[in-house]
């Protein structure tokens, strides 16, 4: 039997990596919470897309995922992470739980297509359109669910007042993103 590992098949998360990883998910757990509540919404708005965004760039699609996911379980646990300073499984079982599981399959749709296609950017949009789009999805019908109201009228509520600034923090993603990649690259 031959021991011997390929080192291709097999990624060690590096220590860069593994402080890349904390550093953005440190940089979710202090801009999250920083939500500012709408009065025609029980969902405020929030930074944490545009922070998943940005770490697509910094840490790849799968460390960005990673990165999300150990947020979402610094929140679970209780820590005060989650919009409006809050944390525990009430959150996620509430009425914006559903958009705070659906950012996972925004970080992993955007970033497969900002991984695949590392130049170019109307790629890299459509990647985020679609990844927001599945989180609006998640969101929504957990949020109509909640709620007790049809799936139209929780998109009323949960997605249309978001729209134009979802619209603006993918604008500023693909924007400072690749410049943060190319400055971290050079840090190698």
């Amino acid at each position: 039997m031959n021991n011997t590992v390929n080192s291709t098949t097999t990624k060690k998360l590096s220590t860069r990596k593994l402080v890349l990883i904390a550093l953005m998910t440190a940089i979710t757990c202090i801009f999250a919470p920083m939500a500012i509540p709408i009065p025609v919404s029980p969902v405020p708005i929030s930074l944490t897309n545009l922070v998943i965004m940005i770490s697509i760039y910094v840490l790849g699609f799968r460390d960005a995922t990673i990165s999300y996911i150990v947020y979402l379980l610094l929140g679970l646990v209780g820590l005060p992470v989650f919009s409006g300073f809050t944390g525990g499984l009430g959150k996620l079982a509430g009425p914006t739980g559903g958009y705070l599981i659906g950012f996972i399959f925004l970080a992993l749709i955007s970033g497969l297509f900002v991984d695949k296609f590392p130049k170019n950017r109307i790629l890299a949009v459509v990647g985020m359109i679609i990844g927001m789009a599945v989180t609006y999805i998640f969101g929504t019908e957990w949020l109509a669910i909640q709620l007790k109201m049809s799936f139209v009228a929780a998109l009323s509520v949960g997605v249309i007042p978001y729209l134009a600034g979802d619209a603006a923090k993918i604008i500023i993603a693909i924007i400072v993103g690749p410049v943060l990649r190319s400055r971290l690259s050079q840090l190698q």
